[in-house]
């Protein structure tokens, strides 16, 4: 199989295609024709050295965590998935390949009308946003800064919290404000005032935070939520402990991931994906994600 991979840490340049043995499904698994892949910081971090944990220190190695494609084989003992089946999931590594095995519970059915460049792009965002929320609980009436808020995690947290009937205030540059209008939240720009800017936006204060930008961003949320357990931060995952605030637990599973594409196949989750390139591609991938602007998701086509 063809795969983008590093065979040693580094920049966006260490990723290649390589040619790799395919993989076999084990007890459990499933085989995936991927069609689609997601691309993310948690990628850029495996590229750069971070190992996540339980994964082996072998190379290559091949980051991707989120995909979309076409079941092509099953493991023994698999049931309740058919080959051939349209499906998207998540895993830890090796998304940016053209099969990929992984356990048959981390995978759920694609709707036939979701494309294949937002399914491939659906799972991370969407849990994380899920996630982040139920941990913040924002209440109807309540107000939520998010921070980031036009990014892939950003886009789907506004549309649960106004969903839910929170007021959402989001912090994003000027050119994705109507973006954010359409989305249901009120729109923030970055710099300095910005603390001012959101109190004048939210005259009843605010209630939560999820920040998804760091520094300075945090320092306004800390200034403006009284309640540190109210605050998560999806970025500065270092000062989080000092500074008695949450990050996001590890809760991805099928069940919450299939909820959320029913919601998308509804039209009541909107998923925008800003650009997608192709697999000898990876590494502008990651220079795109790197820059830490952008609107919605980033993705690879296989």
């Amino acid at each position: 199989m063809r795969a983008s991979a590093f065979t040693s840490p580094g920049g966006p340049g260490v990723l290649r295609v390589h040619e790799l043995p395919d993989p076999v499904p084990a007890p459990g698994q499933v085989l995936i024709g991927v069609r689609a892949a997601g691309v993310q910081q948690y990628d850029c971090a495996v590229r750069a050295g971070w190992l996540p944990a339980g994964v082996p220190p072998t190379f290559p190695r091949i980051p991707g965590n989120e995909f979309a494609g076409v079941v092509a084989a099953l493991g023994p003992g698999v049931s309740g998935v058919a080959v051939g089946a349209e499906v998207l999931g998540f895993g830890q590594l090796g998304a940016y390949a053209e099969l990929l095995a992984v356990p048959a519970d981390q995978v759920v059915p694609k709707p036939p009308a979701m494309p294949w460049e937002i399914a491939g792009g659906f799972s991370a965002g969407a849990q994380t946003a899920h996630i982040a929320l139920a941990e913040l609980a924002p209440e109807p009436g309540e107000t939520l800064l998010v921070h980031g808020a036009a990014g892939a995690v950003g886009t789907v947290a506004v549309q649960l919290a106004a969903a839910a009937g929170a007021t959402v205030i989001a912090t994003a540059r000027p050119d994705n404000h109507d973006y954010l209008r359409e989305l249901g939240a009120i729109p923030v720009a970055y710099g300095p005032g910005l603390a001012d800017r959101v109190r004048e936006a939210a005259p009843d204060g605010v209630h939560a935070a999820l920040d998804g930008a760091g520094g300075a961003a945090l320092d306004v949320s800390l200034d403006l939520v009284a309640d540190r357990r109210r605050i998560l931060t999806l970025v500065d995952h270092g000062r989080a402990d000092e500074l008695g605030i949450r990050v996001t637990p590890a809760l991805r599973s099928a069940a919450r991931l299939a909820a959320l594409v029913d919601l998308h196949q509804h039209a009541r989750l909107r998923i925008h994906v800003r650009r997608t390139y192709d697999l000898s591609a990876a590494a502008d991938a990651h220079r795109e994600v790197e820059t830490g602007h952008g609107r919605g998701k980033v993705v690879i086509t296989i």
